[in-house]
């Protein structure tokens, strides 16, 4: 079927249900008017995601896990270039149809079902949440304990085996977050738009400073692999890409909460692939070769930017660093999680929750989850997290591009993803072949997942041990089978589900 819809797509108002339980303003597409985000924008709001401190502990984690600066880089490169695709195909729906996630959910999953896809992506988003504030009031707690010296601040009394000032910058940081977030989405866009560039000098700061203490450039480029290029190599490298993979595998299915702003299709497709793989690449190469100097410079690889920016005795040095914190951490945290949760809760009870109250509700559990256990180590960070969290999101994804581009060919009936006994009713709500698509996808994603012993919360020969050695590529195993079987239950009724 060929597209016949326009190029951009409102809902007029005779055409929202005036009683619908799936309907709130949060839900409802973006006028045309008010879809205005340009190149830049989507740019910027790249630039300020990816330059953070996970991000950082990333590429520098690649580095303690044994790589050189080069294997770090390419692996990180090529999984930006390959999640940067499902990424352009979900954010097509966001300036054409001007609708959130969820709502685009609802074609494939149906308007009841599309809570499976939104609960799981929250939730994800919840625990990025509380890792990105955990790290971010981490950063508070140390850089302000260097600044203000002496033993109380550090030794302070504690509370549940952390010093009570940690806990003291954790919940201050919580609270700036939300009291920014609630503020809506354009304060989002204009906080990104000069977060962005302020947080590429800070890193570009931090890699002077220790290439000045390594004694150049030299030393940085010169740190050998322990793991070479050989066998040692790829049993590291393809789970590490996985985990690349997922860590924006996130944004790959909610992106149109951003894109629904968006000015045109040119806009998005190309604020998005000049900001993440460039961003991320360049942010990544900046923070493998610092980690590499601080390997010259300390002995050890000091794989946390926050622990390296505290070791500096310049006053100016730790504000700067204290502030470039401050702002990177806010900048990816409010963008990437709790814009998509906030519009996910939301789509879950639409009468009674709407996107600010959805943003307290990320902000509460993002907290409960605990978020300083999934940082503890390298291994559990990218391998365990990282990778269970991929293997889920990449079977959501193949649903959402299967039913969207090569079921529907891009046409949504926009009214009747709000309307009960629509096209997109289904079975009371739900339909069966993506809940299958999704049962199966996940069950081949992440059934296998293993830890080495002692190092993660799995069995050594994997949850289903036949399933173990598609564990390391879960991502691209749940997409695919998710995409292929959804395409083959839903051709045969793609006449009765498609405008």
């Amino acid at each position: 079927m060929t597209e016949t819809a326009p190029i951009r797509v409102g809902l007029a108002s005779h055409d929202i249900p005036a009683d619908s339980r799936f309907v709130n303003e949060d839900l409802l597409p973006v006028p045309v008017e008010r879809r205005r985000w340009t190149t830049y924008n989507f740019a910027a709001l790249w630039v300020g995601m990816a330059h953070n401190i996970p991000s950082w502990m990333l590429a520098s984690g690649l580095v303690a896990l044994g790589m050189d600066w080069k294997q770090a880089v390419l692996t990180i490169a090529l999984a930006n270039v390959i999640v940067l695709v499902p990424m352009l195909l979900t954010g097509h729906a966001g300036p054409k149809y001007g609708i959130p996630f969820p709502v685009l959910a609802r074609a494939s999953f149906g308007l009841r079902g599309a809570n499976l896809p939104a609960l799981i992506r929250a939730g994800v988003a919840c625990a990025w949440f509380g890792i990105q504030t955990w790290i971010g009031g981490q950063g508070v707690f140390v850089l302000v304990g260097k600044l203000v010296g002496g033993d109380g601040w550090v030794e302070a009394a504690r509370i549940g085996g952390q010093p009570w000032t940690l806990w003291l910058c954790f919940l201050l940081f919580w609270a700036l977050e939300l009291a920014i977030i609630l503020r809506g989405m354009e304060a989002l866009r204009r906080f990104e738009n000069w977060a962005a560039p302020f947080v590429i000098v800070g890193a570009l700061v931090l890699l002077v400073w220790i290439t000045v203490k390594a004694g150049g450039f030299g030393p940085l480029l010169d740190q050998p692999s322990a793991l070479g290029w050989g066998a040692d190599f790829w049993p590291v490298f393809f789970p590490s890409l996985m985990g690349m993979i997922a860590f924006w595998a996130t944004l790959s299915l909610n992106i149109p909460d951003f894109t629904r702003f968006g000015a045109g299709q040119r806009a998005q497709v190309r604020g998005q692939a000049l900001g993440l793989p460039t961003t991320m690449t360049l942010f990544a190469l900046l923070s493998v070769l610092v980690t590499s100097g601080s390997q010259v410079v300390y002995g050890a690889a000091v794989w946390d930017p926050v622990a390296l920016a505290s070791r500096t005795d310049s006053v100016f040095g730790l504000l700067f660093a204290l502030v470039t914190v401050l702002v990177a951490t806010i900048s990816v945290n409010i963008a990437a999680n709790v814009v998509s949760p906030a519009y996910d809760l939301a789509n879950l009870a639409p009468r009674l929750i709407d996107f600010r109250t959805g943003a307290l509700i990320t902000g509460v559990v993002g907290v409960l989850i605990m978020p300083w256990k999934l940082t503890e180590t390298p291994e559990l960070y990218i391998f365990t997290w990282l990778g269970l969290v991929g293997g889920m999101l990449g079977t959501v994804a193949g649903i959402l591009i299967a039913d969207y581009w090569l079921v529907r060919r891009t046409v949504l009936d926009l009214p009747d993803l709000y309307r009960r006994g629509g096209r997109y009713w289904y079975a009371g709500g739900w339909n069966p072949a993506a809940v299958a698509a999704f049962v199966v996808g996940g069950v081949l994603a992440v059934g296998g997942s293993h830890s080495a012993p002692g190092k993660g919360p799995f069995p050594q020969d994997g949850l289903i041990p036949p399933l173990r050695p598609l564990a390391d590529y879960g991502w691209a195993v749940g997409l695919a089978a998710s995409l292929l079987l959804y395409v083959v239950l839903m051709v045969p009724k793609a006449r009765r589900t498609t405008p």
